[in-house]
């Protein structure tokens, strides 16, 4: 006996903010293939602003954290009335809060304690690395929907854009406020890792940019996030005499719209490196080598072509960044986007 369509489907990826991203083909592939459900996904505050870009939400709940008490997580599930709950990152508080919600049918990948409470599970071994993150992700989407008797619609990039002329518009106005000819290529440089990977030190993000080569004029730009204004500031004088400008951005949702208007980010394995994957934007993003931090276990959404990665070599330690050859990064990066 077939089961009945879902119609309200909660999806959970309530992690930071690179992991949220990876989630946003499994979140088109549930809407996209049961057009007439209603999707909602519980975010932390931190993913808000970009889970409100996202064309396949219907409704966003915040995640209130563990220290508001089980109580409340459960009073927020349970409010939403879900006949799916799809969680991606199985934690045993959510689990918990699905199962004493009464929620029907509740999915989440076989690797924690937390499974038991879930009705049905997916076998993934995540640890092994052999595949991409948002691979996994979309597995659990298309078990759902197989065991609903529904056949996946799958999206592809970019996953996340904005109107052709107000990037136009912000690109054309960052140019006139910083004296930039209209010609200029902006590589945008983001030296910040928030903490969630290894990256190149700022020298390497230095000598990186200077070895770039061009057919246009580079402006570099860098990214500035929350905390990092001291390694913007010494990655700016680094840079010098090259032209450069530190973008201060306004949240996590400004700086998307900023990345979409750029025409190359640079960066390590971290949150907005996934978010100019998701818009597409050519991507040079350096990783460590550890099995659970690869650049294939952390792919990026772009398009192939618009995607380079770079490890340590294999002669060092899997965490050495220091190790990674920036003029040959540089020359790789520079024949696949810049035409030098």
């Amino acid at each position: 006996m077939a089961r009945p369509l879902p119609q309200r489907i909660l999806l959970v990826r309530n992690d930071k903010l690179g992991d949220f991203m990876l989630a946003w083909p499994t979140l088109a592939a549930v809407k996209l293939s049961l057009p007439n459900a209603y999707v909602a996904a519980l975010v932390p505050t931190y993913t808000e602003p970009m889970a409100r870009l996202c064309p396949w939400i219907d409704e966003i709940i915040i995640d209130p954290g563990p220290a508001a008490g089980q109580g409340v997580l459960h009073q927020r599930l349970s409010a939403f009335d879900a006949d799916v709950l799809l969680t991606l990152f199985s934690t045993t508080r959510v689990g918990l809060a699905g199962w004493t919600a009464g929620i029907r049918y509740r999915l989440a990948p076989a690797s924690k304690l937390a499974q038991l409470f879930y009705n049905h599970r997916l076998r993934q071994q995540r640890s092994r690395s052999e595949k991409p993150e948002w691979e996994y992700n979309l597995d659990l989407a298309r078990h759902c929907l197989a065991e609903h008797g529904v056949a996946p619609v799958l999206a592809t990039a970019p996953y996340l854009s904005f109107p052709a002329t107000e990037t136009a518009h912000r690109r054309q106005a960052f140019c006139q406020e910083h004296h930039i000819a209209p010609q200029t290529r902006l590589v945008l440089l983001h030296p910040g890792s928030g903490g969630s990977a290894s990256t190149l030190s700022v020298e390497q993000y230095a000598a990186l940019a200077a070895a770039l080569r061009s057919t246009q004029p580079l402006h570099f730009v860098i990214g500035c996030g929350p905390g990092e204004d001291f390694k913007a500031e010494t990655l700016a004088a680094l840079l010098d005499p090259l032209p450069h400008t530190i973008l201060r951005g306004n949240g996590i949702a400004d700086y998307a719209r900023f990345i979409a208007g750029t025409d190359l980010f640079i960066g390590g394995s971290t949150g907005p490196l996934h978010v100019a994957g998701a818009l597409d934007v050519p991507t040079a993003g350096f990783y460590p080598r550890r099995r659970s931090a690869t650049p294939l276990r952390w792919q990026t959404l772009n398009s192939p072509q618009r995607r380079l990665a770079f490890t340590p070599p294999e002669t060092a330690a899997e965490s050495d960044m220091a190790s990674i050859d920036t003029a040959s990064a540089a020359d790789l990066i520079s024949r696949q986007f810049l035409g030098g």
